[in-house]
């Protein structure tokens, strides 16, 4: 059954704004499941630009449903999870000046490491997922390193100029998650998804979760956290919202 992943980051980003304590990441969290969110994510950058250590320390505690951390992949965030112990970690790329989250992780050119990250997280009882573009050579490679899932990047698909191109991108995604099942590999996927652009990558072969924040985000401000997530999971079946 296909589940929804709700990113919290954007509530800390209204929060740092002014370095604050409002509003909380952890009442978004708790609002997301009461709507019915099967997963909170928050991505604990580098920067620290929104998310901070004491937020995932609270949100190991109270999130209820699974706990999913985004993280880069290097010594001082592979030592945080190893302490917090996420329900499943996500390695992704990150570069201080970007604004989110630029394409996929290369795990062709960066095998060796990431296959010792994995091992490491994983020996721990800690899955984890690469968030890779829907290319073959990187769908390969995170088969080789050992991972439980990929979350493929979804920003071509959605960012698309015209209903063409965005067909052309779907149909990447398509051919992604069926190299996918093949490797044995897990599928989640997620970035720049939309109550209007979600409901044909959620139907995609062997899909399991989709990880959506912003959009979520967006409409939330204007209709409130529990409706969003609850519009949301029907867009996804593709029923109206």
């Amino acid at each position: 059954m296909l589940t929804l992943g709700v990113n919290i980051d954007h509530v800390a980003t209204i929060r740092q704004a002014r370095q604050t304590v409002e509003p909380d990441p952890i009442a978004a969290a708790v609002l997301a499941e009461l709507a019915g969110a099967d997963g909170i994510t928050a991505h604990l950058r580098e920067d620290r630009r929104h998310i901070q250590e004491r937020d995932v320390e609270i949100l190991r505690q109270t999130v209820r449903t699974h706990l999913n951390l985004e993280m880069a992949a290097t010594k001082e965030m592979v030592g945080i999870a190893l302490k917090l112990k996420p329900d499943y970690v996500t390695l992704v790329p990150e570069r201080r000046e970007e604004v989110t989250t630029e394409g996929g992780l290369d795990v062709a050119g960066n095998l060796d490491y990431l296959f010792g990250v994995v091992e490491q997280l994983q020996s721990q009882q800690i899955p984890v997922s690469l968030f890779i573009d829907p290319d073959v050579p990187q769908l390969k490679a995170a088969a080789q390193s050992g991972t439980k899932f990929i979350e493929l990047h979804t920003g071509k698909y959605a960012n698309a100029p015209t209903a063409d191109d965005q067909a052309r991108e779907l149909g990447s995604l398509a051919i992604a998650c069926d190299i996918a099942l093949e490797l044995g590999l897990r599928i989640n996927a997620g970035h720049g998804l939309t109550y209007w652009n979600v409901c044909p990558v959620a139907e995609l072969p062997g899909m399991e979760e989709l990880n959506i924040g912003h959009s979520i985000m967006s409409r939330a401000i204007l209709v409130g956290m529990e409706r969003a997530v609850r519009e949301m999971k029907l867009a996804m079946l593709g029923l109206p919202f």
